[in-house]
């Protein structure tokens, strides 16, 4: 399950700072000074480890623990006097720090496995500018917006095709949210209900993609706005923080510079978009990096994929920030000594 997976690579990181000499070891009796965890998840945890289920996870989690308590810029050998588990609630405010533990109320550590997705955010929070921007609708429909046409040609066909015509609206914009569930219920997540309907499809795609990209270079022409969302897609924070996960077979450890950090290192010279033709809108993002130590220039890419939420025409589009480049040669990713 997700969820215990999940569990596991955070709590068990968490666990492994306090320095036992293995999980089972920790697990047997768990320090108090681990809060949020609870008794319940004690057992369960207790339970995973001793099935074999998750071995790799087990693993991986104890040894970036181990990692970061050896560390220079980590806990240098001394085991903390409290770790807290922030668990599955969501912390209030836009993009806030990505940190599911804190260590003696200082190091926040985020716990990141096999996973490219920076932001799953609203579109219009990532494309628009102006007014739009500083007020965004988080229910708004943005294929509607940047591409009305091709989404009204789209609706049109799968109505007829699902035989929902008596059922639905004439236009997709007047569709209540149970009407769209229900048309994403008869699509299902397979192919598309004919060849004319996977045709509209993807010049669905192709026109939000443009559209979207158009939008984004309209508020990206001031230094300040490039910078500001290079910062928001590396995940960039007030704070410095730590990411300890895995990324295919490579071992993620690293810390995660604050812009203070960031300015006093490195310069953005170039911050460049573009729609992409794929399966769904797709927006690609490359950003020129100057590192002013080592004397020389970064590149670090990553796309955005433009989807609905819940199923085709359910819920309002989302957006998923990708990073492409590895994370150790992200500018203002510095790997744990």
């Amino acid at each position: 399950m997700p969820a215990d997976r999940t569990e596991i690579t955070e709590i068990v990181t968490g666990l492994a700072l306090f320095g036992a000499r293995d999980p089972a070891t920790a697990l047997a009796t768990p320090p108090p000074a681990f809060g949020g965890v609870g008794a319940d998840r004690w057992q369960r945890l207790r339970e995973l480890e001793r099935s074999g289920r998750y071995r790799a996870e087990f693993a991986a989690a104890w040894a970036n623990g181990q990692c970061f308590l050896a560390a220079r810029d980590g806990l240098r050998g001394r085991p903390p006097e409290v770790v807290e588990w922030k668990g599955p609630q969501r912390p209030p405010g836009l993009d806030p720090i990505p940190a599911d533990l804190r260590v003696d109320h200082v190091y926040l550590v985020s716990c990141k496995y096999n996973s490219r997705i920076q932001l799953n955010a609203s579109p219009r929070s990532i494309f628009a500018s102006g007014p739009d921007a500083a007020a965004p609708e988080p229910r708004s429909d943005w294929f509607d917006e940047v591409a009305s046409a091709e989404q009204q040609a789209l609706y049109e066909i799968v109505r007829f095709e699902t035989g929902l015509v008596g059922a639905l609206p004439d236009r997709a914009d007047h569709a209540t949210p149970g009407q769209r569930r229900a048309l994403a219920s008869a699509l299902g997540r397979g192919a598309w209900t004919s060849p004319a309907a996977a045709e509209a499809y993807a010049a669905l795609s192709a026109a939000v993609a443009t559209g979207s990209a158009r939008r984004w270079r309209a508020g990206l022409r001031s230094e300040r706005a490039r910078e500001a969302t290079l910062w928001r897609f590396l995940r960039v924070a007030a704070a410095t923080y730590f990411v300890l996960g895995s990324d295919g077979e490579r071992m993620v450890r690293l810390r995660v510079g604050s812009p203070w950090d960031w300015r006093q290192r490195f310069r953005l010279r170039r911050f460049d978009v573009e729609p992409v033709v794929a399966r769904q809108p797709v927006v690609r993002w490359t950003a020129a990096v100057d590192d002013r130590q080592a004397g020389d220039r970064r590149t670090v890419e990553g796309h955005i994929e433009i989807r609905w939420s819940h199923g085709r025409f359910s819920g309002p589009p989302e957006a998923k920030v990708y990073l492409d480049t590895p994370h150790h040669l992200v500018p203002g990713y510095w790997p744990l000594a």
